[in-house]
């Protein structure tokens, strides 16, 4: 996998900006500001992400017992919110999609900010692991390069050319879809290995759980018709997987065993929420 490593970043930044920017394509002006002036929505999906979700991975390291390697993963996934796959759900669970990726969006530039923080203080309670400091200016571009830039982009096109944004958003959506597979399978591959060696561990365990405890918070923290509902519980239960990475980098200094069940934490987490989205998904599609 070393030698296809770049292939799959490459792969990785083309899915999330490809993601975003169809996002963009699907969204109105008119959708994006009930979603930005929904102050209670908005208040209650920083609850979810930014609390809740932190303290559920608290409670599910402490209570599945994890090892130093696995309990430091699993907070630093809990403590990372806007992760790009999201966005993705939204569509695959046809919820609403401008709410999704909006408020995905929200939670990834908030985060490049609390991340540090949040996992700092957790750690540091749980008297697990070392300080981290991460560079928060780069975060902060990468989010806004890789999420808000193509999003912001494609809702212009959607503004300004709408039928070309008709006619772009068919293949941003193929494109999307087809990279989407390529990442999982790139996940898989690259790191079947340290899965396999977790399998019986309650890493993977504690990581399954949590995401379906993310997706019951991110739902019930919410405000709107069921569609809107069960799109934030998705949103909530896709964690952003750079932050985490990044703080593997700099204060484990990359850490084999806790990029191993950093990876599987977020494997068991989406083979929790994808089969949640896509039978809301089916039942969207009979009712239509």
């Amino acid at each position: 996998m070393n030698a296809l490593q770049p292939l799959f970043n490459a792969i990785t930044v083309i899915f999330i900006a490809v993601t975003m920017f169809a996002g963009g394509l699907a969204t109105t002006l008119s959708a994006l500001r009930a979603v930005f002036t929904d102050l209670r929505l908005l208040a209650l999906a920083l609850l979810a992400n930014l609390v809740a979700v932190p303290l559920l991975g608290w409670g599910l390291a402490a209570l599945f017992s994890l090892p130093t390697a696995g309990f430091i993963a699993l907070i630093l996934v809990a403590a990372s919110p806007g992760g790009p796959f999201g966005a993705k759900l939204s569509v695959v669970q046809k919820g609403d999609v401008s709410a999704g990726t909006a408020t995905q969006v929200l939670l990834a530039a908030v985060a490049s900010l609390t991340f540090g923080p949040m996992s700092t203080a957790v750690l540091s309670v749980a008297d697990v692991g070392a300080r981290i400091s991460l560079d928060v200016a780069a975060l902060v571009r990468t989010v806004a390069v890789l999420q808000l830039v193509p999003f912001a982009v494609g809702l212009v096109v959607r503004h300004c050319a709408r039928s070309t944004a008709r006619s772009w958003h068919p293949v941003a959506a193929l494109v999307s879809n087809v990279t989407f597979l390529m990442v999982l399978a790139g996940m898989l591959l690259g790191s079947w290995h340290d899965v396999v060696a977790l399998l019986g561990s309650r890493t993977l365990l504690a990581g399954f759980v949590l995401a379906v405890a993310a997706f019951a918070a991110g739902t019930l923290l919410a405000t709107g018709p069921s569609a809107r509902r069960t799109t934030m519980g998705c949103v909530t239960a896709v964690r952003n997987v750079g932050p985490p990475l990044a703080a593997v980098g700099i204060a484990f200094d990359d850490a084999q065993a806790i990029l191993g069940a950093l990876a599987a934490v977020l494997i068991s987490g989406l083979v929790a929420v994808l089969p949640i989205a896509a039978v809301l998904g089916h039942r969207r599609g009979d009712l239509t």
